[in-house]
């Protein structure tokens, strides 16, 4: 008897604890009852936004895989000039199992890495001498605009004379692609820091490198990853430019050549696909670079 008088007890306590919350919640107007938490919607909309980002691209890409098929099998389109989607597949498959991609891409990676990390420690330095030195910046600037004019593909087969054939070379050629993006860059995001902000600094002892490390180089940070993601997805052009230039038969610019040269467009497409893949693999590193950056600084 005790027990069930217990029960009885918290159930009726229980009850009017929430009987003033009922109330309350009914003494609100409508709209503002029938409105969902603030947490509840933003989770809504971030899914929104992610499946808006999401479904356009793949809605366009099935219907150019679809224009693509539908072409190449009715025979308006030669299989010379547009493969059907079946046999591309076929040469990727074949040339993955056989290893040939494999090879040629770690050649090309070599290239484009070299090349960008050469441009790097080039471009940084340089970069803000010019922007600390009116001197500096009046005697190189002339030279980067004009080097900035003509392209390293014009440059390219000079280099080829000068400094011979080969991989060095190439690293050469990939580097000039590289350079100028980074320079201007670097120069833009020293030129943009407050004055007020070094002086500061230097108010509070700060100088030479640790006006550098602490202050300059933070803040000039967003242009200078700006520069290096755009750098680094270009560095991948740099080495086409120099296996076409050069007449390299390795990497992936020397399959393009050997594709064209024998008419085989299935193997083109097929190579083009890797250089995609790769492209894009090189965007995703310099994504989570840039997000390493945002958690160091």
């Amino acid at each position: 008897m005790s027990v069930t008088t217990s029960i009885e007890k918290d159930v009726s306590l229980e009850i009017r604890n929430y009987a003033p919350v009922r109330r309350e919640a009914e003494k609100r107007p409508p709209e503002e009852r029938m409105r969902r938490p603030q947490h509840v919607r933003t989770a809504r909309l971030s899914i929104s936004k992610r499946v808006l980002t999401v479904i356009p691209p793949l809605i366009l890409a099935v219907i150019l895989l679809v224009s693509w098929y539908a072409s190449t099998t009715s025979g308006h389109v030669s299989s010379l000039f547009l493969p059907a989607p079946g046999d591309v597949l076929s040469s990727l498959s074949d040339n993955i199992g056989n290893g040939v991609y494999l090879s040629n891409t770690l050649f090309t990676i070599e290239e484009s890495m070299l090349g960008f990390l050469l441009a790097l420690l080039i471009a940084l330095p340089l970069g803000y001498g010019i922007a600390k030195s009116r001197l500096l910046a009046v005697t190189l600037q002339p030279y980067l605009a004009a080097g900035q004019a003509i392209p390293a593909i014009v440059i390219a087969p000079l280099l080829y004379l000068w400094l011979g054939y080969g991989l060095p070379t190439n690293i050469v050629v990939c580097m000039l692609v590289v350079l100028f993006p980074l320079v201007i860059n670097t120069i833009l995001g020293i030129e943009t820091i407050e004055m007020s902000m070094t002086d500061a600094a230097r108010v509070e002892g700060a100088s030479g490198w640790s006006l550098l490390a602490y202050i300059e180089f933070p803040l000039a940070l967003p242009a200078i990853l700006a520069a290096v993601r755009a750098g680094f997805t270009l560095s991948i052009v740099g080495a086409l430019v120099a296996e076409f230039v050069g007449g390299d038969s390795k990497g992936l610019g020397g399959l393009v050549s050997l594709a064209k040269n024998q008419y085989n467009s299935p193997f083109m497409f097929s190579t083009l696909l890797v250089l995609a893949a790769l492209a894009a693999c090189y965007y995703s590193v310099t994504w989570l670079l840039v997000k390493l950056a945002e958690r160091i600084y």
